[in-house]
């Protein structure tokens, strides 16, 4: 065959393609159907991720302008018989194309109704006083010609209202709070607005933080310090936070823990908040130590003073006092300390010990 011949086949081939159905085509991406480009928008709240994925039409397409002819004209109102698979009754795709679909990664509540986490049609009802909103377990169809109300994960209510223009039709998060967060349709002029909202987020990051230290991050005792403080600040998940507090400090196994002023300040709130008064304010003594050993003595000094703010009248209090006072060079009130701390003495033991710093102070010794 010449090469001339072979040129004239192979100018032949896409027009005899051209004749076979566009469904009959195999590993093809053809655009959009109506030129209805894809879009998506996700959204966290907390840990939880929201997705919501669309095609989305236009008010103007060509030399057709639909505008003031899109709600209840292009989209009825009510539920509508779409010409196709028997579905004389359905609602609204609430978009074009396939379905709308919208993921949520973990349980939250829709306008205060509970929807599990998976992948849902997304389809609407518009009204012209209040709106249904569906959430369908068959996401995988096309538009809304494949409905059936027994596919119903759930189904709430919500009100439109007045938006800004919107040529094309779009799904925007409007309000975002650490536990909530407000999706809206907006096309047109109208806006269709839908509450999301998670249940204790914190304490699905604590579950997270959970399933990370048991992986390679347990071998890192700034992780145990960091999910511990989490929980301290949170006030979440209380008595395994004080575990983890203690591993951050002193742990048996490879991650080693370590005592510095941050660790051991952290497992004192958590010794506090559970409970362990004595345990806290003398943990909380030694994290000052920490700073009078580093030479930090103001620092320490407001850290002890803080202390006793926290925990008043506790014999760890008054003993971090005394060496606060006595590292400023303030003799007369380390003395007061030290015979407050005396008197509150647990065991014979820091009795005698601090009946020798008693005697230094009072000879006006540096104690150390």
């Amino acid at each position: 065959m010449t090469r001339r011949a072979r040129f004239g086949l192979l100018s032949f081939v896409p027009l005899f393609v051209l004749t076979v159905p566009i469904f009959g085509a195999q590993g093809l991406t053809f655009p959009p159907s109506g030129e209805n480009p894809q879009a998506s928008v996700t959204q966290a709240i907390g840990p939880v991720r929201v997705t919501i994925d669309y095609s989305s039409p236009r008010i103007v397409r060509g030399k057709n302008d639909r505008r003031g002819k899109i709600w209840g004209e292009l989209v009825p109102w009510g539920m509508s018989d779409l010409g196709f698979n028997g579905c004389a009754s359905c609602p609204w795709r609430a978009g074009a194309n396939e379905n709308t679909t919208f993921v949520v990664t973990h349980e939250v509540k829709v306008q205060g109704q509970t929807l599990p986490a998976g992948t849902y049609g997304l389809h609407m009802i518009p009204g012209q006083d209040e709106w249904t909103v569906v959430f369908s377990k068959d996401a995988s169809s096309w538009g809304s010609f494949w409905y059936d109300p027994k596919d119903d994960a759930l189904r709430v209510k919500t009100k439109a209202g007045k938006s800004e223009y919107h040529e094309w039709l779009t799904y925007e998060f409007t309000e975002r709070e650490p536990a909530k967060a407000t999706v809206a349709l907006r096309w047109e002029e109208l806006q269709v607005p839908l509450s999301i909202s998670v249940d204790n987020p914190n304490q699905l990051w604590v579950d997270n933080m959970r399933t990370d230290l048991h992986g390679s991050a347990g071998f890192n005792w700034q992780n145990w310090q960091q999910a511990a403080a989490f929980c301290a600040q949170n006030k979440i998940n209380l008595p395994e936070g004080l575990k983890w507090a203690e591993r951050a400090v002193s742990d048996p196994t490879w991650s080693g823990g370590q005592e510095n002023f941050t660790t051991l300040s952290t497992l004192s709130l958590l010794q506090g908040l559970n409970g362990r008064t004595q345990d806290a304010a003398k943990t909380f003594d030694k994290a000052a130590r920490q700073l009078m050993t580093a030479g930090n003595k103001e620092q320490a000094m407001r850290v002890f003073q803080f202390n006793a703010k926290r925990f008043p009248n506790q014999w760890p209090v008054h003993v971090g006092l005394m060496r606060g006072y006595a590292a400023m060079g303030d003799r007369k009130k380390a003395l007061e300390e030290a015979k407050l701390a005396l008197a509150q003495a647990p065991d014979e033991g820091n009795r005698k010990n601090l009946q020798g710093l008693v005697k230094q102070l009072e000879e006006g010794k540096d104690i150390n």
